[in-house]
């Protein structure tokens, strides 16, 4: 009797035990900061991936990168053809082959490496999801620049240029065509067009969201691990983007024939889209009200060496760092010993930061003068105006300026 009696009390303080694990480890998860808010208390950029997928792959994969601070984003377009060496496969192949919507961590992985940044979140939309999600959001508005005509198979594709609210359907279609009219870089700005668009009625929309039934068919759109609460709150500070002055940029490089099919691989062996990638947070970064901080600044660019094509080889390298390269030709003359910045957008910082792209020391401010160390340029070239003009010397193998 009295052993019954020491069993059923020891069961009932086992018992009173296992409750108050169970209630200390609820309270533990209750109170456990949610991602987003982990990351506003560290004061750092927040970085999401979206996929439009299309038939089980990537149509369209962007980081949306966000620093909540300023309020200043900017998005990456990742190439499914990107070619580069899988940890995964161990070999050299698209980056969109590790793809998989139930199982988007590897892939996400890959990107980071790729941009070497750290994804905490993501979402993949499916094309049948992406009409449902717009149609939610009352439609997007977007400009199209040339009226498209032209067929995705049998079915025929037209849109009218100028401003266009987009339906379920519509946006849909217009995302999700591929023609062989149209080359991979206007297609691409397409889709970027529509993403960004999309972005801003998020925004748009974002309290309505938070209506209970809306916010269940938003989560119906969204294949993401994210809880509903981490959406919320990520959205709240997504919704503070100003989407007209959000700059898109993707990654560049050479197509190469690897393993019978074609890859891009990104410049200088990666490490360009890495630089690009951290010049891209320091302006996110960057404190303060200067009316810089979001500009894009106009650069034109004068070959002045007899390498045929340097010009727009730099033009391109210059996009991709988030200029506006506006001109590239020809200098006044062909021997140019020394590469020369002349800067006419009146910030210092910002012209140090553009010569520092190319290491550059030959910076000039305002209007180049007759009598420069090169004997100026022509009275053509002068009257130009951009903000940078960058006149390409044989100092310059092509990425950087070599003893100044």
């Amino acid at each position: 009797m009295r052993k019954t009696k020491f069993e059923a009390s020891a069961f009932f303080l086992l018992a009173i035990v296992i409750l108050l694990s169970a209630g200390v480890v609820t309270a533990v998860f209750l109170l456990r900061s949610d991602p987003v808010e982990e990351a506003l208390s560290v004061d750092r950029v927040i970085n999401m991936l979206f996929v439009i997928e299309k038939d089980n792959k990537p149509l369209s994969s962007y980081v949306l990168m966000y620093y909540p601070a300023t309020k200043r984003a900017a998005v990456f377009d990742i190439p499914g053809d990107t070619g580069l060496i899988i940890k995964s496969i161990k070999r050299v192949d698209r980056i969109d082959r590790v793809y998989n919507s139930r199982k988007i961590s590897e892939y996400s992985d890959e990107i980071e490496g790729l941009l070497g940044i750290d994804i905490g979140f993501s979402a993949v939309i499916t094309m049948d999801n992406l009409g449902k999600l717009v149609d939610l959001l009352e439609g997007v508005e977007l400009f199209i620049p040339t009226r498209i005509q032209t067929k995705d198979g049998d079915t025929p594709i037209l849109f009218s240029s100028g401003l266009s609210r987009l339906d379920g359907d519509r946006a849909s279609l217009y995302v999700g065509y591929e023609s062989p009219d149209e080359d991979r870089d206007t297609a691409a700005s397409r889709r970027q067009r529509f993403f960004i668009a999309l972005i801003k009625q998020l925004g748009a929309m974002n309290e309505e969201l938070k209506n209970p039934a809306m916010s269940r068919i938003l989560d119906s759109c969204l294949n993401t691990a994210m809880s509903q609460r981490t959406r919320v709150l990520l959205f709240d500070e997504f919704a503070q983007i100003d989407a007209d002055k959000v700059n898109v940029q993707t990654v560049g490089g050479n197509f190469r024939q690897v393993s019978g099919q074609m890859l891009l691989l990104p410049y200088y062996d990666g490490n360009l889209i890495k630089e690009i990638v951290r010049q891209t947070l320091g302006v996110l970064t960057r404190r303060g009200d200067s009316d810089f901080s979001e500009r894009v600044f106009t650069v034109e660019v004068l070959n002045g060496t007899s390498v045929n094509g340097l010009a727009g080889r730099t033009a391109e390298l210059l996009r991709g760092f988030g200029y506006d390269v506006i001109s590239s030709g020809n200098a006044d003359r062909n021997n140019y010993d020394k590469t020369i910045i002349y800067d006419r957008c009146g910030y210092e910082e910002v012209a140090n930061t553009f010569a520092g792209i190319i290491r550059c020391k030959n910076v000039y401010s305002e209007m180049p003068q007759a009598d420069t160390p090169e004997g100026g340029i022509s009275m053509q070239n002068v009257e130009y105006r951009s903000d940078f003009t960058l006149i390409i010397g044989r100092d310059f193998d092509g990425r950087y300026v070599v003893g100044n």
